[in-house]
């Protein structure tokens, strides 16, 4: 009888992952019996009723998309052509007809910045990743993955509630040409704390001045201050840089978060390099996932495609926007303590709480949110924010 030698490592011998925190939060929660509890560590918006609702021009498009669908054949690794092309004036503005700049369709923003941390790692295997932190977590696994060193640097003061922008601009002006520079363009996760037009302009001049190679996340574009807004410090740096990667997503804008879409978008400074960069994007995302997912990104399209319908979007997400911010403004007029909230944008802020006031407000108010006092400003109900409120005000004070 033949027996199986151990003398190699096997799956068994797989170390130990620790859990994703959110997940393990997540698990929390649903396993909490309480029913008045509130969940504000997923990041996804809610109405006033406390619901993730589907935008009505997403439904339209799904019953057209289920009416006039005749097959479901591969379009391709760069996925629907029409839904990148209508996303260009929303994204680019001003730089849409620059051919210089191309985009694909991707599984969401995330698998966007796989692609294109992949790319900077196949043109530069020494380039270096400056990030602020703190950041979105999956940002230092993802830079992590691919195999590029990460230069961390403060961005966000949690205690003092405020960006820490000195330190950011020296970071960049002490970075290695040909460095990147991993970049939020709105609506800043995990803290809400979003840089001034002023602040993007010095940030664009020192990514200049050093030659650093700027990698943008879009994922909330829309729901910050407005499309064009939002868009500022991209726009900015297309203007000026002759290289630019921006990892988009409308997840969040158009509510389609199950559905993963996204895009990659790459500027060089000729259409026939950004061609080739283009192609070898390609070549990595058939390696990774071979054709992106086509349901959601078709509704997009759909969507887009229609002045008439695509103006209903923008009202739906001007809706989304205005409660993301009259919520944040009740939340400063209840306790000056929380007064930093209203300067902020998009989903979410950082409360200055430790992690023994995190775990209290769990255990005694069944308010569930990341150790880090992250919290989805619009993770809950209308009826729930007083209570919200109090209990947080409660703990910041110091009482049981």
């Amino acid at each position: 009888m033949l027996t199986q030698t151990t003398t190699h490592r096997r799956l068994a011998d797989l170390a130990p992952v620790t859990t994703d925190s959110l997940l393990a939060l997540i698990a929390l929660c649903n396993a909490d019996p309480r029913t008045d509890k509130i969940d504000v560590g997923v990041g996804v918006y809610r109405d006033g009723e406390g619901s993730t609702p589907i935008l009505n021009v997403v439904k339209d498009a799904e019953r057209k998309l289920f009416e006039t669908q005749e097959t479901k054949s591969y379009l391709g690794m760069n996925g629907d052509a029409r839904f990148t092309e209508l996303l260009r004036p929303i994204l680019l503005g001003e730089h849409a007809g620059d051919r210089a700049i191309q985009g694909l369709q991707t599984p969401g923003g995330c698998g966007a910045l796989v692609l294109a941390f992949k790319l900077i790692k196949a043109a530069n295997p020494d380039a270096r990743v400056l990030v602020g932190t703190p950041t979105w977590p999956n940002h230092i696994p993802i830079i992590r993955g691919v195999g590029l060193e990460i230069v961390e640097y403060p961005y966000y003061d949690r205690d003092g509630c405020a960006i820490q922008f000195d330190a950011m601009l020296a970071a960049l002006r002490s970075a290695r040409s040909g460095d990147v520079a991993l970049l939020h363009a709105c609506c800043h996760n995990p803290t809400g704390a979003d840089l001034s037009e002023q602040q993007w302009d010095q940030v664009v001049d020192a990514v200049v001045e050093r030659g650093l190679l700027p990698m943008v996340d879009i994922a909330y574009q829309g729901l910050g201050r407005g499309l064009d807004e939002d868009a500022y410090g991209l726009r900015k740096l297309i203007a000026n840089c002759d290289e630019v990667l921006a990892a988009q997503s409308c997840d969040k804008n158009f509510g389609v978060y199950r559905d993963r879409v996204g895009s990659l978008w790459i500027k060089t400074a000729a259409e026939e390099s950004s061609t080739t960069a283009m192609k070898t994007v390609m070549q990595l995302a058939r390696e990774m996932w071979s054709m992106p997912p086509d349901h959601g990104a078709a509704a997009v399209r759909i969507v887009l495609d229609d002045p008439a319908t695509a103006a209903a979007w923008r009202e739906e997400l001007a809706g989304m926007r205005d409660r993301i911010n009259s919520l944040r403004a009740r939340f400063a007029a209840a306790d000056p303590r929380l007064a930093f909230i209203a300067d902020q944008y998009g989903m979410f802020s950082m409360l200055p709480l430790s992690k023994d006031q995190v775990l209290e407000l769990r255990e005694k108010h069944a308010i569930y949110m990341a150790d880090s006092g992250r919290f989805n400003v619009v993770g809950m109900s209308d009826a729930a924010v007083d209570r919200f409120v109090s209990a947080v005000s409660t703990v910041l004070a110091g009482r049981a």
